[in-house]
This record gives structure tokens, sequence and C-alpha cells, in this order.
């Protein structure tokens, strides 16, 4: 199954010395990718990364954000939305 993961920023975090922390972040997500766990990656207009991750669960989609290292140290969440397919093309036939 496929899950929309939207990351939303906590307050109040200290993002000054955040250099070592990104990187690590983004060795995790390239594991993730590799591994087929995250599809597609990007970031919308507010700088927050948007995922599609492919999980068998929204727990195993739960389980796989918290490998980041952002996610671990309580600077970021995601609200997370399984995808669905679009059943809208059979209102045609």
């Amino acid at each position: 199954m496929k899950y929309l993961a939207v990351e939303k920023e906590i307050d109040n975090v200290d993002w000054s010395n955040s250099e070592a922390i990104l990187k690590e972040e983004a060795k995790t997500a390239l594991k993730l990718f590799e591994q087929g766990l995250i599809r597609e990656m990007y970031f919308d207009e507010e700088n927050n990364a948007v995922l599609i991750l492919e999980c068998n669960s929204k727990s195993e989609a739960e389980k796989t954000l918290a490998q980041l290292p952002l996610v671990k140290a309580g600077m970021i969440n995601f609200e997370i939305r399984e995808l669905k397919p679009y059943t809208g093309f059979s209102r045609l036939l």
C-alpha cells in the first residue's frame, strides 16, 4: 500500500547546529529509499518533507518514519495518509 507522509514541524525547535543531524537524515532517507520503503521524496513550498511510502500497513509506515533522525530527536513528525486507487473513472463507464 502507498502512504503519503507530510512533515509537520514542531514548534520551538532549535535548528542551529543542525548540519550533522540533517546529514544523518539524508543518509537514513537514502537507506529507506534503497530498501523500497520510501518511493518518492519532495519538499513543499514551506520546505517540509513530503514522502510517498510503500508499506504493508500504516503501522509499518509509522515505524519507517520513526527511523529518521529528525523524528527520533523530536524535531519533526509526520501526518500519514493511506493512498487508495482513484475510482472516479468508473463513473464514465
